[in-house]
C-alpha cells in the first residue's frame, strides 16, 4: 500500500493510480480535485491563445501549480 500527498492541498492519497487518482507534473504530485482545478485555470486562457504554444503551456502550467503549492489551493478564475 502507498501513501502520496498532493503537493498542493496536502492531502493524502492513498493507492494512487496514475493518470487516474495522482497527476505528476514535473516535480509535483497532485490529486485528481487540484487536477480539475488546474484545468480549469487554463481552459479559457488556453482558448484565447492563438498560435498556440506547448512551451509556453508547460511554462503556464509549473507557475500555476508553484503558485498554488504556496496558496495551498490553485486560484481558479471564474
Amino acid at each position: 500500500m502507498k501513501h502520496v500527498f498532493c503537493d498542493v492541498c496536502k492531502k493524502e492519497i492513498s493507492d494512487p493510480i496514475p493518470a487516474r487518482t495522482i497527476f505528476t507534473m514535473r516535480e509535483y504530485d497532485l490529486c485528481e480535485s487540484c487536477h480539475d482545478d488546474l484545468e480549469a485555470a487554463t481552459k479559457s486562457t488556453v482558448r484565447s491563445k492563438n498560435p498556440f504554444d506547448f512551451a509556453w503551456y508547460d511554462t503556464m502550467c509549473v507557475e500555476l501549480v508553484q503558485d498554488g503549492v504556496k496558496k495551498n489551493r490553485i486560484p481558479v478564475s471564474k
